[in-house]
């Protein structure tokens, strides 16, 4: 009878009964109300224990709210609890645990209490440490170096949220055809580290098959997330320039050759291998500002940045291209510049005929095929480079150069496969504690040690082994303290995880976030911690949802995309992450070596490549308009000069001049 009253109104004519159950609600109200203005660690304390989902719901209700349920330390445990390291070690514990179990019970079988005397030998000392036990294991997972910013909050998203495929815009030509895309590379035109509230004005640069240059909006800050914004006039790559015949191969960009794009967001321009030609490009006006030959076929071209000269690989050496002390041509008419292309290509290479001057220095290479070049950042800095070079290819060594003393080899790093892609890590690394920790087995004082190892970084790199995929990570020397007799500053740290990274070959890796990105021929993108064993997730790419034309083989297995190249659309964070952060901001964009796409965690697909189609129509029906105002112009001109050509005519005749029956009458 006390306890209906307490949720509902106190009825009338009821006294000193509904008097206690009415005080307890006034009691109560405030205490209802005081939830938000508990302290934060009380707050957060309540919170630890929600689901993520409903932690996430909890955002909702306030921005105080907002604020506590995005806590790093508590999605940081969200991430733990959720991964598949901890699955592994839990798992290879209750292995142990088992075996320690048979074990005591093969022990005491012959006793009545023998499960008894286990459950309190083997269960009571593993529970007790329980929390300490948990620590420990976590920070040997923990992925993250004392300077790096990491929003853990964001990494949740990125390692647990559905993955959608969103298909960039389709080039076509003004019949509807399309047009290929030969490479990608970012251009950032604000800058590479303005971050601001919201998303970074953020390009993709390609080069397309019919010679043109052309950007896509990523972010759509610009327009529509994943529209072309602008295109260059086809024929500007082309060696022999846009009104030549390049009808061949050879006379455009090599669509073997993934590493042809490199783009310098701080000078706006973009660098595009064309077979043995580097030709520059104007981002802000689309149009040729320089080109430069090489003697032989360029392979590879590191990322341009303007405090280093640009590192192009061919296919016999590695030479230095030093942009930054070349005058770029200048003039008010880009078709016209664009035109000088072939007869000043033409002219340069009937010189080098003739020419008695040696080559530019340049590193000369015992086995052709570099296909990736790194410029390694400094220690601990992500924003700043090293003057060390690392060169990636078809042969079994990483060929290491100090760009001081270019040409001169520093040393060499052997790895056996052939490799296609390398990134790096301002971080040490060592192959001991990698594996201790990989196993949960390191403390807590050896792991804080492991990643304060002053001086060190870290080379990644993947490629192909004996039809499989490989990927490598090394542990590079401070520059003081290197060896020289040590092969590129090499410590005895090297991981090569051949056998469980892919079973065909690794065509790109990228650093996301705390992850290593890895794609392989089989159309799959994996995702793997920084040990690089310890896979987190994995996602097919699958078929372009651009509407071709019917074909047998279209349906096939086999015909899914693949990524060659992977590139992140954000950049680490350097210093301290602002309050207002974006979330969910790093997508993967991806070159499938004819299409452009982004991988996007999302329930479903923000654009597609149909959602264009619509603007490609108007597109088209813009142009026929254009053509048919070209045509009405062109047909008014005509008609002006002709009813000109028609006055003169009857001006000459009214001379008496054009006829002849009145030559009689004037002899007369």
């Amino acid at each position: 009878m006390a306890s209906a009253p307490a949720s509902d109104p106190a009825p009338d004519g009821i006294g000193g009964q509904d008097k206690q159950p009415q005080a307890e609600r006034q009691a109560d109200a405030p205490a209802a109300v005081g939830l938000a203005t508990l302290p934060g660690e009380i707050l957060l304390h309540i919170v630890s224990y929600l689901e993520p989902l409903d932690t996430v719901n909890l955002q909702l209700v306030s921005r105080a709210f907002r604020i506590i349920a995005r806590d790093d330390n508590l999605w940081r445990s969200h991430c733990f609890e959720n991964s598949s390291f901890l699955e592994v070690v839990d798992r290879r514990h209750a292995l142990d645990v088992s075996r320690r179990a048979g074990t005591a019970v093969w022990e005491h079988r012959g006793s009545d209490d023998g499960e008894e005397d286990y459950a309190v030998s083997v269960t009571a000392p593993v529970e007790s440490p329980r929390m300490l036990d948990r620590k420990r294991i976590m920070a040997n997972w923990d992925p993250c170096f004392p300077e790096e910013r990491i929003s853990w909050y964001d990494e949740y998203i990125q390692r647990h949220g559905p993955i959608a495929v969103n298909w960039m815009q389709v080039p076509r030509t003004a019949t509807t055809d399309f047009v290929e895309a030969r490479g990608v590379a970012l251009y950032r035109p604000d800058g590479t580290h303005s971050r601001t509230s919201g998303p970074d004005t953020l390009f993709a640069v390609s080069p397309l098959d019919d010679g043109a240059v052309c950007l896509w909006d990523v972010n759509g800050t610009r327009g529509k997330r994943g529209s072309i914004i602008a295109r260059s006039r086809p024929g500007i790559l082309f060696i022999d320039g846009p009104n030549a015949d390049n009808s061949r191969r050879s006379k455009r960009v090599d669509s073997g050759v993934t590493e042809c794009v490199s783009v310098d967001s701080e000078l706006h321009r973009a660098f595009f291998a064309v077979q043995s030609h580097l030709i520059a490009v104007d981002l802000q006006q689309l149009s040729v500002i320089d080109c430069e030959s090489f003697p032989w076929s360029i392979t590879a071209l590191s990322a341009a940045n303007p405090g280093v000269p640009l590192t192009v690989g061919t296919s016999l050496g590695i030479h230095l291209h030093d942009y930054r002390s070349r005058v770029p041509i200048r003039n008010d008419g880009p078709e016209r510049v664009d035109d000088l292309i072939g007869a000043k290509l033409r002219e340069r290479s009937l010189q080098q005929i003739f020419d008695d001057e040696p080559l530019a220095p340049y590193a000369p290479l015992s086995q052709p095929g570099p296909l990736s070049i790194l410029h390694l950042e400094r220690p601990g800095q992500r924003a700043e480079l090293s003057d060390d070079i690392y060169v990636a290819g078809r042969f079994s060594n990483i060929l290491h150069y100090d760009r001081r003393k270019f040409p001169s080899i520093r040393g060499s790093i052997h790895s056996g496969a052939s490799l296609c892609s390398l990134t790096s890590l301002p971080y040490p690394f060592s192959t001991f504690s990698s594996e201790l920790r990989r196993m949960g087995e390191l403390s807590l004082d050896k792991v804080e040690k492991s990643k304060s190892a002053a001086g060190g970084r870290t080379l990644i790199a993947a490629g192909e082994y004996n039809t499989k995929g490989s990927l490598e990570i090394y542990g590079l020397l401070p520059t003081a303290s290197t060896n020289p007799g040590r092969a590129g500053g090499l410590q005895s740290s090297n991981l090569k995880n051949r056998q469980t990274a892919s079973r065909s070959k690794l065509l790109s890796v990228a650093n996301h976030g705390t992850r290593l990105a890895v794609s392989d021929g089989s159309g799959e993108v994996k995702w793997f911690e920084r040990d690089g064993f310890t896979e987190v997730r994995r996602f097919k790419i699958g078929s372009s949802e651009v509407p071709e034309g019917h074909s047998v083989f279209a349906s096939m297995p086999g015909s899914d995309d693949i990524a060659r190249k992977l590139l992140p659309t954000r950049e680490p964070v350097v210093g301290a992450l602002g309050a207002h952060a974006s979330v969910n901001d790093n997508d993967l964009l991806f070159w499938t070596g004819e299409k452009l796409g982004l991988l996007r965690v999302s329930a479903k697909p923000g654009f597609t490549a149909r959602d264009f189609e619509e603007q490609r129509d108007e597109f088209l029906q813009q142009e026929e308009r254009a053509r048919a105002s070209e045509e009405r112009a062109y047909g008014e001109r005509m008609r002006l000069a002709l009813e000109r050509q028609a006055d003169d005519v009857r001006f000459v005749r009214n001379l008496g001049i054009g006829s002849g029956r009145h030559q009689p009458a004037a002899s007369r």
